[in-house]
């Protein structure tokens, strides 16, 4: 990764944003969320935990994992999704490259799953006590994490995720992808959105699949997630710049969520700044699920879509 996908001070009080998100009511997940138009105007009341946990319900769900079986939870987080597989009956590893998030997750959640700091592009041969052997995993989860990997990263998971898959199992990758080969940087030009991820680029949308073939993996279904993600966090976004940009509407976003007033004048320029680069970003990038299986014989396979699938 390059100093913008140094991941050491992201998803912490040190990004303003973050601070944000937290008084708002991030907490164990910390994906973007999935919104509905008629669901919107709950936000204000509830925060965005519910939208998230829609999200996370979703993309777990395109595992379709059992009881019993072992899944790697990459680029686990804060550990929610890893602790909803082992709640589920699965022996489930989430693994993440920042210690204070699986310092976190294994304080809420250490009871019903594994965690281990470890990075997902280069495994060790053990993590949390459980070997990470050729053959041994069922299924793997990937949740909005791999747009940190940086290409040649995200190509070795890919490869690395193949060779843990037991024949027949699956990965389950969902990113942030770009509608075309354009540079990140003529989305991002003050790398407002990158420095506060920390992560270098983005992968085209067309380009995984082409990926995940070479790494030996079948594509079975690809689901295209952007409006219902992308383009309904946009919106908020776009409402809360407006709504921070004025003193009375700083006021009332104070009223609701009191933990902002801690924000300074500069801490909400900086934000709204922020805040407006995400809706920018947003108008060049997709958001993607891809479900993608080992073949259950031995070998590697095209990588097609099976017949009568086709992209959603």
């Amino acid at each position: 990764m390059g100093d913008s996908g140094d991941l050491s001070s992201a998803y912490n009080d040190d990004s303003v944003l973050f601070r944000v998100l937290r008084h708002l009511g991030w907490d164990s997940l910390v994906d973007i969320g999935w919104f509905t138009l008629p669901t919107l105007p709950l936000l204000v009341l509830t925060g965005p935990v519910p939208f998230q946990r829609r999200l996370a319900r979703r993309s777990l769900a395109l595992l379709d994992a059992r009881p019993g079986q072992l899944v790697l939870d990459a680029g686990c987080g804060r550990g929610d999704t890893t602790a909803r597989l082992g709640a589920a009956g699965c022996r489930a590893l989430g693994v993440d490259i920042q210690p204070a998030q699986i310092d976190q997750a294994r304080r809420r959640f250490g009871e019903s799953a594994r965690f281990a700091v470890a990075d997902a592009t280069a495994l060790p041969r053990r993590a949390a006590e459980i070997p990470l052997t050729e053959g041994s995993f069922d299924r793997v989860h990937c949740l909005e994490a791999a747009f940190h990997f940086g290409h040649v990263g995200r190509r070795s998971f890919l490869s690395e995720s193949f060779r843990l898959l037991r024949p027949g199992g699956r990965l389950v990758l969902v990113d942030v992808t770009s509608r075309t080969d354009q540079p990140i940087g003529s989305l991002d030009p003050n790398g407002l959105v990158r420095g506060t991820w920390r992560f270098d680029d983005i992968e085209p949308y067309g380009r995984y699949p082409l990926m995940a073939s070479a790494a030996g993996f079948t594509t079975r279904r690809i689901l295209d997630w952007t409006t219902p993600v992308l383009h309904r966090a946009a919106q908020l976004c776009a409402l809360f710049a407006g709504t921070a940009s004025t003193r009375a509407g700083r006021e009332a976003l104070c009223v609701r969520w009191p933990g902002l007033r801690t924000l300074d004048a500069q801490d909400w320029d900086e934000v709204v700044s922020v805040v407006r680069a995400h809706r920018a970003i947003g108008r060049g990038t997709r958001y993607t699920a891809y479900v993608l299986d080992k073949p259950a014989s031995r070998g590697r396979a095209a990588g097609r879509l099976p017949a009568g699938r086709t992209p959603v």
